[in-house]
């Protein structure tokens, strides 16, 4: 079923929904999904998403890499993000989505959908707290195995509070993190877009 404008515009009209309304993202989402005739947000979104490649993205990591995965709003750079630490989950290693822009229902819902229905449980650890950047990253996955896959969405957010590093800070301290630790660490990144020379 084509869409009649690009998620990420369907995606900010539930957002406006949602303030002028009054009501949970979730039920806006389910609301603007109706109106493009998918009984869901979580249908909606598995039915956009891009196909997935043969080879897989972890394969191509070594511990302690850092990954950075960026595009333009409605991209699918979450949905990498997510198959990214599905991946991890399927070889037996940790997994942890750090997020500052879902809730830990839309992120569980996001993974159900993309694994196929496969139960998961809490295989894939959720931390949303508005406390996260390098530091509390760094804490958080102090003591985790060696492999461990970690996915922080997004980039842009982590020194959104002036008491927070510059970004700059906080990358070069992950970096240092992932190679001592041999963790590995992606990032989602928003891209503008381009500007005319």
């Amino acid at each position: 079923m084509k869409l009649s404008v690009p998620i990420y515009q369907l995606k900010r009209r539930a957002k406006l929904l949602a303030r002028n309304d009054d009501i949970p993202l979730h039920q806006a989402l389910d609301r603007v999904a109706r109106k493009q005739g998918y009984r869901s947000w979580s249908l909606l979104a598995a039915k956009r998403e891009p196909p997935r490649s043969s080879t897989s993205v972890l394969s191509q990591l070594a511990d302690g890499d850092l990954l950075l995965l960026g595009a333009r709003p409605g991209h699918g750079k979450t949905t990498l993000g997510l198959q990214l630490l599905l991946e991890a989950v399927h070889e037996g290693r940790q997994a942890t989505f750090f997020t500052l822009e879902y809730t830990e229902q839309e992120s569980r819902k996001r993974i159900h959908s993309l694994s196929g229905g496969m139960e998961l449980g809490d295989r894939v650890e959720i931390v949303t707290s508005d406390e996260i950047s390098a530091d509390y990253i760094t804490r958080h996955l102090s003591g985790s195995s060696r492999g461990t896959v970690a996915v922080i969405d997004y980039l842009q957010i982590l020194d959104q509070k002036r008491s927070k590093p510059a970004l700059s800070e906080q990358v070069t301290a992950l970096r240092r993190f992932a190679r001592s630790t041999g963790a590995v660490l992606a990032f989602i990144s928003q891209v503008g877009p381009s500007i005319p020379k």
